[in-house]
């Protein structure tokens, strides 16, 4: 790792295959915790490479336990985090909302990293019980459009990796690498990015491959639309600004979006919001971006549709049923 270090103190770059290698032998346990930390913190100093992000995500890729649904066709809505925002769950309602309109949803998350409270965080409190069994995995996408998948238990090679990310508390470059490593590796994917840089990267990423993507960055830096200004929307089609107007939404106020700082508040507005007891605010965001998501999965469509049909699964308690289907099953 010295090496390695020094090389990269010299402010070089990894090619695509240096950074894969580096994560690997990470992974296998080679470094300590003082040495994973230098390293992780080199791209926290600087902007990461295409290459390097590239050769991040194979190497994750490569350690994942993979997850076979591609006879569902699925979705997965995701942020990178780190926005340094600490939202209320907007993306893990919106996954809701969008299997409430007839999508299929895998929704890839973990605990919080730089936030109080990540998807995997709300969603243990309110009684779903992670697995990475495919079986029961299959049937929960089948019976109620939705499954989870926990981000440590289909790559448990990160486990060195964990304890490091927990007490740096800051956003890393495996917050971005997130939304790339579903283990499922879905058709679709809605990513949400804390930057326009990385939002260009994950581009790029994309186009080399076979997904549909929607991409997007609030401008005053949250990793999904928060409609509290304009946002960027880039897809395998086309890379629009917009802002609430454009899509018939208000603006709203930054305070609105806000998690309580804890699990138990945040996880009560999470139920507010499935049972119709939401704010203006909060129904708003998970409307803007559950309609994304929808018009990931089915461009043809307009955002206008997919708008009234996001917002017909949040008021019409559709997305409160999947909810509740859901954890029926855990029983």
């Amino acid at each position: 790792m010295k090496e390695i270090l020094n090389y990269l103190f010299e402010y070089k770059k990894l090619t695509s295959e240096q950074a894969e290698a580096v994560l690997l032998e990470i992974t296998e346990g080679k470094y300590t915790d003082a040495e994973i930390a230098a390293f992780i913190t080199v791209f926290n100093m600087r902007t990461i490479s295409i290459e390097e992000l590239e050769g991040f995500r194979n190497a994750l890729l490569k350690t994942r336990i993979p997850v076979d649904f591609s006879d569902f066709e699925t979705i997965d809505l995701c942020g990178t985090g780190g926005d340094g925002k600490d939202t209320f769950n907007i993306s893990t309602l919106s996954a809701f909302v969008v299997a409430g309109a007839g999508a299929k949803v895998a929704k890839h998350g973990n605990y919080g990293a730089s936030s109080s409270c990540g998807s995997s965080n709300v969603m243990e409190h309110l009684g779903y019980r992670f697995s990475n069994n495919a079986d029961q995995l299959r049937k929960e996408l089948d019976s109620c459009g939705i499954t989870f998948l926990h981000a440590p238990l289909f790559n448990p090679a990160m486990k060195n990796v964990a304890p490091v990310r927990r007490a740096l508390r800051l956003k890393t470059f495996f917050n971005m690498l997130g939304p790339m490593v579903n283990p499922s590796q879905p058709k679709n994917q809605m990513v949400g990015v804390f930057s326009l840089e990385l939002g260009r990267m994950y581009s790029y990423l994309y186009q080399k491959s076979d997904k549909n993507f929607c991409i997007l960055h609030s401008l005053d830096g949250y990793d999904e639309i928060s409609l509290t200004g304009e946002f960027k929307m880039q897809t395998n089609y086309v890379d629009r600004l917009l802002s609430p107007s454009d899509i018939g939404l208000p603006k709203v106020q930054p305070e609105e979006l806000a998690s309580t700082g804890d699990i138990p508040g945040t996880a009560k507005i999470f139920t507010d919001v499935l049972n119709g007891n939401g704010t203006v605010a909060q129904n708003s965001a998970v409307i803007a971006n559950s309609a994304m998501a929808l018009h990931c999965v089915e461009p043809q469509k307009s955002i206008e549709q997919c708008i009234e049909e996001a917002r017909s699964s949040l008021a019409g308690k559709k997305a409160l049923k999947i909810f509740t289907q859901l954890m029926e099953i855990q029983k």
